[in-house]
């Protein structure tokens, strides 16, 4: 039998972990992709932490008061458009529900982390991707004693999920991050947490999955996707205009915040709301801009700012949250911060050249990525991973091929194409062949 066809739906890097692993386990597997390259939307420049110490969930009833006290502040943190809307609504009372998990959630969430550390940085050795890795550690740092004290109790948590996370003096933050300006309370160290480049990690391994034999169909826009729970079809609109359907055995779900329309055409529910990031990634131009900027990623609780240095030239701050549906509009007032922060507490970095950006985080209400098959048999689904992508990416993608696995196994022991009904056999041979891409010319043209 030839091996099982898996479509994967979305180039980012949920989308491209679950292409790699899929194709090592032996099967045939085609990626779909609306942009041109893997991992140019939210996978192109986040804040570049690969941090387990970054893993309490945000439904703990503070977030709630935050919200509401900066509700109408344009340059908040953590920013809301008041304008009610059904998808947000409801997805607000389902993180609300969600409070009582905090703590197990949390836990879990670490233990995601710490496990799949193992896998990305075996597959970037074995793949030879150059990333801008940096194994330097995380630092959040605390202006205040509440800001300090609630980590602690964060702490607590992170060590239940198995993760060492150790406080340290104004003294000590210095030691580890001399350029570091400023007067703080404290801080939490997490010398097994590091940084990279998302983007350049997830184009790396793209080419590695067609080294394997995956098919990457780039500049396709899914239209229309439908599953009866034995085939799969993915219709789809090229950038020529021009319209394609792919049949295959089984269908992945890795969108992002796209995710929910797809969802909703396979017969399910997935409650994902997109939460908009924004990064600056300032050129270090000059010599003493360089040796200015830290070496140590750095995350400031009360700013939500989190930071990466990305090779010798160049330096990202990224954070905030804002609730506005799928608008990627680069705002003015909400880049401000996050270059007034770095003239803060780096005040010999020259910021006359940097690079805004802004990119929407899939985030399921409870804070925990949907990993796993859905109501029709042969679809999955590997997305809402929400601020913690790159971080969770190796071993969702890992989870999510135990459960590929475990849908076929059955078939493989019982079947064989000498035993399948001949009407079967029929009925079959119908149909496009599996991993056909046909095309139906230009729109307008699908059945």
């Amino acid at each position: 039998m030839q091996p099982h066809h898996i479509a994967i739906i979305g180039g980012g890097i949920t989308g491209v972990t679950s292409a790699y692993t899929l194709a090592q386990a032996g099967y045939r597997v085609t990626l779909i992709e609306k942009n041109r390259y893997a991992g140019m939307e939210t996978s192109y420049a986040n804040g570049g932490q690969l941090s387990a110490s970054n893993a309490e969930v945000w439904t703990h009833p503070s977030t709630l008061i935050k919200g509401l006290k900066w509700m109408f502040t344009k340059d908040a943190p953590l920013l809301m458009n008041p304008t009610p809307t059904w998808h947000k609504l409801s997805w607000m009372a389902e993180f609300v529900a969600a409070i009582p998990k905090y703590r197990d959630n949390t836990i879990a969430t670490t233990r995601l982390a710490i496990a799949a550390r193992q896998h990305l940085f075996s597959w970037a050795e074995a793949e030879g991707i150059d990333f801008n890795h940096e194994r330097k550690g995380i630092l959040h740092i605390y202006r205040n004693k509440a800001g300090f004290e609630h980590a602690g109790e964060v702490s607590k948590l992170l060590a239940a999920g198995g993760l060492e996370r150790r406080a340290v003096t104004p003294e000590e933050m210095r030691a580890i991050e001399p350029t570091l300006q400023g007067s703080y309370y404290g801080g939490y160290f997490t010398e097994s947490d590091s940084t990279g480049d998302i983007h350049k990690f997830t184009h790396g391994l793209s080419l590695a999955c067609e080294r394997l034999g995956v098919r990457t169909l780039y500049g396709r826009d899914v239209v229309r996707s439908s599953a009866n729970g034995q085939t799969a079809r993915v219709h789809m609109r090229n950038d020529q205009g021009g319209d394609e359907t792919l049949v295959c055995d089984a269908l992945v779900v890795c969108a992002g915040v796209h995710g929910r329309a797809l969802a909703a055409q396979l017969g399910d529910r997935l409650n994902i709301y997109p939460v908009k990031g924004y990064s600056i990634t300032v050129d270090l131009q000059d010599s003493a801009s360089q040796q200015a900027a830290p070496m140590v990623s750095l995350l400031d609780d009360e700013t939500k700012l989190v930071t990466s240095r990305l090779g010798v030239d160049r330096f990202r701050v990224a954070g905030t949250a804002e609730f506005n549906g799928i608008n990627r509009d680069i705002r003015a007032e909400r880049i401000r911060p996050l270059v007034d922060w770095v003239n803060q507490c780096f005040p010999s970095i020259n910021t006359r050249r940097v690079e805004p950006w802004a990119g929407l985080r899939p985030m399921m209400p409870n804070m925990l990525p949907r990993v796993g098959p859905g109501r029709q048999a042969n679809v999955f689904y590997n997305t809402g991973h929400g601020h913690l992508g790159w971080t969770l990416s190796a071993i969702t993608a890992h989870q999510l091929a135990g459960h590929v696995q475990a849908h076929f196994a059955p078939m493989a022991k019982s079947f064989t194409l000498q035993n399948v009904a001949p009407t079967l056999v029929a009925a079959r041979t119908a149909l496009p062949p599996e991993g056909a891409v046909v095309a139906l010319g230009r729109p307008g043209g699908i059945a």
